[in-house]
């Protein structure tokens, strides 16, 4: 199995990223370039989080324009895994790719802390082995990362399992005093309706190493690299 993991100018996890996928899970891994237009075959594409073009306009809408992502639209739409994590989830609801948007942080601040999400879907790959009756504790670094949809897109998003996770206690009690940013329903991240492009806010690449003291992140990568169907 092969991942691309995409470098913008701004990005600043793209090599943490890269360790974790090639120095801890042992694949194979190459970094691209947001002036590339080859994909080199890979079999996942991973957008990592930072702050692409300073985050001018909005974060992640000149990023959208990187050669690149003509590359990673046709790769997705064609059936190809796609990840967006902070920064990467912003690029991909801005390309189009994922339903949304996000916005500032209600409190106009950046936070920068440990908080838990809890696996909503059961029909993502990326959430389809964890436990659902339990938070995860994974790093959010971020200003804008209050998501925000339409009712309609929000009641889409639930009848066709998209919602991936939600801010939550340890326990997995969903409640607003657990709402980082003011997402709304607490949303941390969400997948398109083929279940292939998965965007979420938290840093799972920073909580996957036991050197951290912290390797639920790496049970979300084992998840969604156990349901990729690799033709």
């Amino acid at each position: 199995m092969k991942f691309g993991v995409i470098t913008f100018p701004g990005s600043n996890c793209d090599q943490d990223m890269i360790y974790v996928l090639e120095t801890i899970m042992g694949y194979d891994v190459v970094n691209l370039w947001h002036k590339d237009t080859d994909l080199q075959e890979v079999d996942c594409v991973v957008l990592p989080g930072g702050f692409s073009y300073g985050d001018y306009l909005r974060s992640g809408a000149i990023a959208k324009m990187s050669p690149i992502m003509g590359s990673v639209i046709d790769f997705a739409n064609n059936g190809g895994y796609v990840l967006g994590v902070c920064n990467g989830f912003q690029i991909l609801t801005e390309s189009g790719l994922l339903p949304g948007a996000l916005r500032h942080n209600n409190s106009h601040k950046f936070i920068c802390k440990n908080v838990f999400i809890k696996p909503i879907s059961t029909t993502a790959g990326i959430t389809a082995d964890l436990d659902h009756n339990r938070g995860y504790k994974i790093p959010i670094a971020h200003g804008e990362g209050n998501y925000y949809c339409s009712n309609e897109t929000l009641e889409d998003l639930k009848a066709n399992d998209q919602i991936l996770f939600k801010y939550s206690s340890q326990s997995g009690v969903v409640s607003e005093a657990e709402n980082p940013n003011g997402a709304v329903e607490n949303i941390a991240g969400v997948c398109n309706r083929a279940k292939n492009v998965f965007g979420m806010m938290p840093h799972p690449e920073r909580a996957a190493d036991s050197e951290l003291n912290n390797e639920d992140g790496l049970e979300l990568f084992k998840s969604l690299i156990n349901h990729m169907s690799i033709a």
